[in-house]
């Protein structure tokens, strides 16, 4: 149970966050000068926090693997995320995003050997549904030349996060998710550092108003080390699969917020999209069928 609620809180500060840090890039900051701070400020504060705690000793072929894991789960995800949102449009960032339940599937089936069950498909199916259903009452998708770069970075960001959050998991089984955290973040900062340190230098913080400042502390703070290490705690006894299908409250939980701060109003679309995104995550996580079939 507090697994799920680790994953749950998770995905709720996920969903503030596209409130909270929407003013921040490109007007403030580049999307890669955030990136930087987001990393280094979480390695930080998970270094320091670590100070704190008995030190785990990390076996030598661990490290190699906490290396290439980062590359995944910090740098490539980051980096094509934000700036790929940037060539394209929200809506399609939106849409792709609801694949990563599907590749996590696929990756854990292949590299893990989680099992694939009729529950787990129905779960995605419906989940599926429900979140590009609610989605796409905002907008339409936009397969212009302009948006496909765009669209391009953002597949590789959902590839690139579904592989992180299956490749992680064995690791969680050895070591403590703080442990954990402390060198993907380590990694992650010599990654990004060479491809944003210069945007990070010439940043006007000058101009930065104390809103904004708030803003980044919460980009770092919740949406880096909170979410992040919640996400990974969930791993230690949760599926990679089911872990990422809570991915599908995201733009329920958004709405809930958007119309609890009276930006939006309950209509029956929103309604249709949260029974289906519900029952979906309940197939994927709690259902336990008396035949479930599997997939090998």
């Amino acid at each position: 149970m507090f697994a799920h609620l680790a994953v749950l809180g998770a995905n709720i500060i996920y969903a503030i966050n596209y409130v909270v840090a929407k003013g921040i890039m490109p007007n403030y900051l580049e999307p890669r000068a955030i990136i930087f701070l987001r990393v280094a400020g979480a390695a930080i504060i998970f270094w320091s926090v670590s100070a704190f705690f008995p030190n785990e000793k990390i076996e030598r072929k661990d490290l190699f693997k906490l290396a290439y894991i980062s590359f995944f789960g910090i740098a490539l995800n980051q980096v094509m995320f934000f700036e790929g949102l940037n060539l394209t449009t929200p809506i399609n960032a939106s849409i792709i995003m609801v694949g990563v339940p599907i590749v996590v599937l696929f990756f854990s089936h292949i590299i893990i050997r989680d099992k694939l069950t009729l529950n787990k498909i129905i779960g995605i199916v419906l989940g599926t549904a429900g979140a590009a259903y609610l989605i796409l009452q905002s907008g339409s998708l936009s397969f212009s030349s302009n948006t496909f770069v765009g669209n391009i970075f953002i597949v590789v960001n959902v590839t690139s996060y579904g592989l992180f959050l299956v490749l992680v998991k064995p690791l969680m089984a050895k070591y403590s998710p703080l442990t954990i955290m402390k060198w993907v973040f380590l990694f992650g900062l010599f990654y990004v550092a060479p491809v944003s340190i210069n945007l990070v230098a010439n940043a006007d913080y000058g101009n930065i108003p104390t809103n904004i400042w708030f803003s980044i502390g919460f980009v770092i703070m919740f949406t880096t080390v909170f979410a992040y290490l919640l996400n990974n705690y969930s791993l230690k006894a949760l599926s990679p699969t089911i872990n990422s299908a809570y991915i599908y409250l995201q733009p329920v939980l958004t709405s809930v917020i958007a119309i609890s701060l009276g930006k939006d109003n309950l209509t029956y679309v929103e309604v249709i999209a949260a029974m289906l995104i519900f029952i979906g995550v309940y197939f994927v996580s709690f259902k336990k069928a008396k035949i479930n079939r599997t997939f090998d």
